[in-house]
């Protein structure tokens, strides 16, 4: 059983990479041990584990909030995800059990669903355990650790959003999938690459067409 403090840790990181809890927002303690029906404690502990993570910021006024991000840092984390999470990939596929695997296509169909039914929010938090999950079975939590440090200064929540972005990620979820069930740590290395470059460009373009229409 996971210590409490790392289950709400999960809950709370999910929700700011899904875009459930915007960048800014405060983070409540009570509110929160309220709604996932657990003491301060954990509450207060999981915060500080999210603070040195990156994804919260914390002050004597404000208390804790979500962190903003910097686009222009992004393009540098941008490189070291693919560095680390390729790697976690061919880890990854180097110890799927035929389990791992159904577990992932489960996980890939919750997102799909979710997104058919139009439920976007339901999606980006499918997508956050699809990736979690899969780079977990690897067994390399040090570079997992440093991938999460990584999601808390990249925009998934803006990437996410953009027009027909999620129909096109449950694709390139599917591309992941058939390396995985062929055993082809080459090809679902390719595939995650391509994966994170994609979001990547298509907020970089919609950022650049929001600035030649501020400027026109």
């Amino acid at each position: 059983m996971r210590p409490k403090e790392e289950q709400v840790a999960d809950f709370l990181r999910e929700g700011i990479i899904a875009g459930r809890i915007a960048r800014g927002a405060r983070l409540k303690q009570q509110e929160i041990a309220s709604l996932l029906q657990t003491s301060i404690t954990p509450v207060r502990e999981a915060l500080k584990l999210l603070e040195a993570e990156g994804y919260v910021t914390s002050d004597n006024y404000r208390g804790a909030t979500v962190a903003p991000f910097d686009i222009e840092a992004s393009r540098e984390v941008l490189n070291l995800r693919i560095l680390l999470e390729t790697q976690l990939v061919r880890g990854a596929v180097e110890h799927a059990t035929s389990a791992d695997i159904a577990e992932l296509k489960q996980l890939a169909d919750e997102f799909a669903r979710a997104f058919a039914a139009g439920d976007n929010e339901t999606a980006r938090a499918a997508n956050y355990r699809f990736h979690h999950r899969m780079f977990a079975i690897a067994g390399m939590p040090q570079t997992l650790h440093f991938v999460q440090i990584l999601w808390a200064r990249y925009p998934f929540d803006l990437i996410n959003r953009l027009k027909g972005r999620v129909s096109r990620a449950a694709e390139e979820h599917d591309d992941v999938l058939r390396a995985f069930i062929a055993q082809d740590s080459a090809a679902a290395m390719l595939a995650t690459r391509q994966h994170i470059e994609a979001g990547w460009q298509e907020l970089h373009d919609a950022l650049r067409a929001e600035d030649m229409r501020k400027c026109a």
